[in-house]
């Protein structure tokens, strides 16, 4: 009997991609003898996964009308270019990456996997429900390498605030804003020294006006390796999720793998993945879908308890973890909705 054999589509045709999701379900997939392909026409093969959206769409058409299954793995939706400034071309690419989606939702995917209940909810409530079956899979990774043993701790004679983000720019650069006035607000409070570590993408113009306006120090640490990631979590305090309506942030997932407890508001889907003292989650206190201003006078205790509260929270952000983010767990989600044996 042939072994299964998935394509996995993505945003990029032909390639394996970085670190992340798809790579970690490949490896997963190959550890249980299940092939993998990134090519539409690498024939043949009893499904096809998209990780998101696709430039793709003639060549999975063809495999729908062949018969081939199509699950399609969704977040959220591009919004945020509606609410503040983020120029013509990336308003119009966001857009068209948004139609893209609602395409492959409505007349191509024949099962459809959610990264969190928000996102079910949020697609469900603009879009309506989908005649096709749905579940929930939330993000994982592998608890034996995202660990709070290893080098790195956080420091004695500072606390270490940090913000991982992919991009802080295009109308994300909000979140950097918050990021810097926790840090402010937390040195008056402890009378302590903050340091906030930001790593991820920030133009150059966006880092010269957050360095002009700090208070304290910030450590830009950039685009990271992701065998990196690790020993970054393990060096901080807290995770602040700067992040605005995430539908899975896999920085948090990571985060709270590491032993690491991560502090934000009440947005997107954070408050399905920071439970007990894994962090706080606290009230936007506003309209977030507005960027109404949040209430960082909330956040800032939030922030301080956890401080304060040291292993106590660190420990619950590891079981948080093992009690349902490991990258295993997520493999057997997808086998799951394929109806696949996991």
């Amino acid at each position: 009997m042939n072994p299964r054999r998935l394509c996995l589509v993505s945003r990029i045709p032909g390639v394996a991609g970085p670190a992340g999701f798809q790579r970690r379900l490949a490896d997963g997939l190959a550890r249980r003898g299940i092939g993998v392909t990134y090519d539409l026409d690498d024939e043949p093969y009893d499904a096809a996964l998209v990780i998101g959206g696709t430039r793709q769409l003639a060549g999975l058409w063809r495999a729908r009308r062949r018969g081939v299954a199509v699950l399609q793995r969704l977040n959220g939706m591009n919004w945020i270019h509606r609410r503040r400034r983020t120029g013509l071309r990336h308003f119009l690419r966001a857009e068209l990456n948004n139609l893209v989606l609602q395409f492959i939702r409505r007349w191509v995917a024949t099962r459809i996997v959610y990264q969190s209940e928000f996102a079910r909810a949020w697609w469900n409530r603009d879009h309506g429900p989908t005649p096709v079956p749905t579940s929930v899979v939330l993000n994982g990774v592998p608890l034996d390498l995202y660990t709070p043993s290893g080098p790195q701790a956080p420091p004695a004679d500072r606390i270490r605030l940090l913000v991982v983000e992919a991009n802080l720019d295009a109308g994300y650069d909000i979140g950097l804003t918050w990021a810097l006035e926790l840090a402010r607000r937390l040195r008056i409070r402890s009378g302590r020294e903050i340091e906030l570590a930001v790593a991820g993408r920030v133009p150059e113009t966006l880092r010269r006006r957050a360095d002009e306006v700090a208070t304290g120090p910030i450590t830009w640490l950039g685009v990271l390796p992701p065998d990196s990631i690790p020993a970054l979590d393990r060096s901080a305090h807290l995770l602040f999720a700067s992040d605005v309506m995430p539908a899975c942030p896999n920085a948090v997932v990571e985060a709270l793998a590491c032993g690491l407890p991560v502090v934000s508001f009440d947005t997107g889907a954070l408050p399905e993945l920071v439970t007990g003292d894994a962090g706080r989650i606290v009230p936007y206190g506003g309209d977030a879908w507005r960027l109404e201003p949040p209430n960082l006078e909330s956040l800032t205790a939030a922030a301080s308890e956890v401080i304060d509260g040291g292993e106590r929270f660190r420990r619950a952000a590891r079981a948080r973890a093992e009690a349902g983010l490991n990258v295993e767990a997520m493999i057997d989600g997808y086998l799951s909705a394929l109806g696949w044996e996991a």
